[in-house]
């Protein structure tokens, strides 16, 4: 071997050596976080782009299922309302929307839960079950998860009735607690049944922060489309990595419409009991992992008035 050969071999012994070790700091990095969580039910909102996109998607189901072998107990409780809007405009039947919620007819209804607990629900299930057989579908109708009454919308302060969307007002996990027990990942459709028997939609986010209460979660996390909440937007893009249930109430009148229902949601849980919720950018790849595993998390964590993290 001639000397040049020698310094090439070295120096790439020498990478690899590097990147092994980057490998062993992250793994160690991750173990009192494993550790800490072990045992313990995580709930994750799944929607936004982290839904469409093909590589997202299969690192979403990647990290479920790390999740599953890692110990914890994940929960996943998912929306679509694009794939509803994009079949109701194939059926010819209009989107109309009101205070930002969809104005939910009869027959809209019956594509919402078509779409949701009978498409949506099973591409999720089925994305999972390609890497191990631990994914099971429910509807937020089964067993009586969600019982719903109807929500009304305020426009310009005076309510005005949007069909049937509805606000959840009891949550009975038993089933889902059955399958968590059977080592299975239950994933839930945001849809509700009402005390007469009728159906209603419901937002994903609320329906996620019901259901983390009501398992006792150890967190709830929310993909959405952002990094987080902005500590000043749009004159920022600071990301405000933790606050308390009561600093979020100061600024929750000045959040955008968008981030409204996700940061209600995170307000619920933590004031249900569940010490952490996470708003979290599901356009980064394994942002699941990343933020569960890693000492610096990403997005914005909210934490209870009393909790020191």
């Amino acid at each position: 071997m001639t000397t040049a050969d020698g310094k090439f071999a070295e120096a790439t012994a020498d990478v690899r050596w590097a990147a092994a070790t980057a490998k062993a700091d992250t793994l160690i990095e991750a173990l009192p976080w494993l550790d800490r969580f072990h045992g313990e039910i995580v709930v994750i909102k799944y929607g936004g782009h982290a839904m469409n996109d093909e590589e997202l998607r299969a690192g979403f189901a990647q990290d479920l299922v790390f999740l599953r072998y890692a110990g914890l107990r994940p929960v996943v409780v998912h929306g679509g309302g694009p794939q509803v809007t994009e079949l109701l405009d194939r059926l010819g039947i209009e989107s109309t929307f009101t205070a930002g919620l969809r104005v939910t007819t009869p027959e809209t209804i019956d594509v919402v839960r078509m779409v949701l607990a009978g498409k949506v629900n099973k591409d999720i299930v089925g994305l999972v079950n390609r890497y191990r057989p631990f994914a099971v579908g429910l509807s937020g109708e089964d067993a009586n998860l969600f019982t719903a009454r109807r929500k009304l919308a305020i426009v310009d302060g005076e309510p005005v009735d949007i069909g049937l969307v509805g606000d959840i007002v009891t949550t009975d996990p038993g089933a889902v607690r059955a399958l968590i027990k059977d080592g299975r990942i239950p994933v839930v459709s945001s849809v509700a049944r009402g005390e007469a028997g009728e159906t209603y939609n419901v937002n994903a986010d609320t329906a996620a922060a019901a259901l983390a209460v009501a398992l006792g979660a150890a967190k709830l996390v929310v993909l959405t489309d952002v990094a987080g909440l902005y500590r000043d937007w749009p004159a920022s893009t600071e990301v405000i990595s933790q606050l308390t249930a009561k600093e979020l109430e100061v600024i929750r009148p000045s959040l955008s419409a968008g981030m409204i229902p996700k940061m209600e949601a995170c307000l619920t849980a933590v004031r249900g009991g569940v010490p952490q919720a996470h708003v979290l950018d599901g356009r980064l790849k394994h942002a699941v992992l990343l933020e569960i595993f890693t000492d610096s998390g990403i997005g914005t964590m909210v934490i209870g008035d009393d909790t020191d993290e």
